[in-house]
């Protein structure tokens, strides 16, 4: 329950930091939008299918590694496209959209890919979904409407806020399941680094072989690569309690996947 409340405090958040503005460019570059989200739904999935198959992971694994991989894009992509010197208004778009989508397609995808081993409660995952992201976000963008005087205040500290709840949610993931990260941490902890290398590396590729301009291709390869882990690990919390380990897919990724993008937007700017 707590996951779920810091999430949504993360997701109230990026409402308030959403603008109108942000979402023009799904009607003006609406095919840019639908390579994004298509790739988006297709690549990370199928990594993280392929990968635990791979590597042999166990159910609770497994499934912790698909619903990452069936996780829209989060915020700190368009942080980091923004560094990489790429095209923020596309990577916005693209996190604004996949997320909106999430709560079909996230459900629908990790019934399809981890149904047939665990039980999956698409419908309750789909409710889940609307509590901890759509409606956190729908209060944020509401509450910046009505309140602009309040909430400019705040705005300016909820970086630090949403920093601050993802860390404790990885702490909470992280030391319920500390004995068992000590005998079996080195695998999922390879499939992290290869699910979320691979791609950025395909969404790179991609976007070159669609013919998009560099920016373009940047946005895409993180927006791919990046994921939003830490509802993952809400929801592997949330809907998957009979295998306790699912959470821990989405706590590693959340630390790797910055320290990854971070790294990968600096060569992308150094690049320039």
């Amino acid at each position: 329950m707590i996951i779920s409340i810091l999430l949504g405090v993360v997701m109230f958040g990026m409402g308030l930091a959403t603008k109108l503005e942000d979402f023009k460019v799904v009607f003006s570059r609406p095919k840019d939008i639908a390579i994004g989200c298509a790739a988006q739904y297709t690549v990370m999935p199928a990594l993280a299918w392929v990968l635990a198959r791979l590597f042999n992971l166990d159910e609770a694994l497994t499934v912790g590694v698909i619903l990452v991989g069936c996780c829209p894009g989060g915020t700190a992509s368009n942080v980091m496209t923004y560094l990489a010197k790429g095209d923020l208004a596309l990577s916005v778009g693209m996190t604004g959209v996949s997320t909106l989508l999430s709560p079909i397609l996230t459900p629908a995808l990790t019934l399809l890919l981890a149904g047939k081993t665990v039980e999956v409660d698409a419908a309750g995952m789909f409710v889940g979904i609307l509590w901890v992201v759509i409606l956190p976000i729908a209060l944020g963008c509401a509450a910046k409407r009505f309140f602009p005087k309040a909430t400019g205040r705040i705005v300016r500290f909820m970086p630090i806020v949403s920093s601050a709840a993802i860390a404790i949610i990885l702490a909470l993931v992280v030391s319920a399941n500390f004995s068992r990260l000590a005998t079996g941490g080195l695998a999922v902890v390879a499939v992290v680094v290869l699910h979320n290398g691979c791609g950025l590396a395909i969404g790179y590729l991609l976007a070159a072989a669609l013919r998009l301009a560099e920016p373009k291709r940047r946005a895409l390869a993180i927006e791919v690569g990046m994921q939003n882990s830490g509802l993952a690990a809400s929801l592997a919390a949330a809907h998957f309690a009979a295998y306790p380990m699912a959470a821990v897919p989405g706590a590693i990724f959340s630390v790797w996947h910055n320290v990854s993008g971070a790294i990968v937007a600096r060569r992308f700017a150094q690049a320039q």
